[in-house]
């Protein structure tokens, strides 16, 4: 996992192809979703869930950007109870930094007021294309060392800390 830790990348095609150079986009996500489906089912970060309702019940927008085939996230969702928090659920992004924009245009959020929480570089980098505030998760893909990297506006070691800056901005 840490060999991992350190060679992913994102746009995760630029992983992809450093180790399989003539691996094409679509092959990548048809065996993707093959290889994720045949994954035990993955347990809810602790605490997340609470503080995702809790950010909805306090009229916050919750928008899901993510790498991942729309049927597990999906399954997800409705496995955690957490179906109606998320304004928008966008799955299968290959690139974040180019759909993070359209969904700050399209629902009107103001880049001030909205923060991007990640646990990869690209992330925090894609929010920063937006003007967005960022938040790094240190429990996920990179490191807190690489996600210092990218400068972001936060960096979160729990899911107290993560509850304060979204419940409480």
């Amino acid at each position: 996992f840490e060999e991992f830790q350190r060679q992913w990348e994102q746009p995760y095609m630029l992983f992809y192809n450093k180790f399989m150079p003539n691996l094409s986009h679509e092959l990548e996500k048809e065996e993707y979703a093959k290889a994720i489906e045949q994954q035990p089912e993955p347990n809810a970060y602790p605490g997340i869930v609470q503080v995702l309702k809790k950010a909805k019940d306090n009229g916050k927008q919750i928008v899901v950007l993510s790498g991942d085939p729309t049927d597990h996230v999906q399954k997800e969702i409705k496995r955690y109870g957490l179906e109606g928090v998320f304004k928008d659920v966008y799955t299968f992004v290959h690139d974040k930094s180019s759909v993070i924009k359209e969904i700050v245009d399209k629902y009107n959020f103001n880049p001030e007021e909205s923060i991007f929480i990640g646990d990869t570089t690209h992330e925090v980098e894609s929010g920063k294309c937006a003007n967005m505030k960022t938040a790094a998760v240190i429990w996920g893909i990179h490191t807190e060392d690489k996600l210092k990297t990218t400068q972001p506006d936060y960096i979160i070691h729990n899911i107290k800390e993560l509850d304060t800056i979204i419940n409480d901005n």
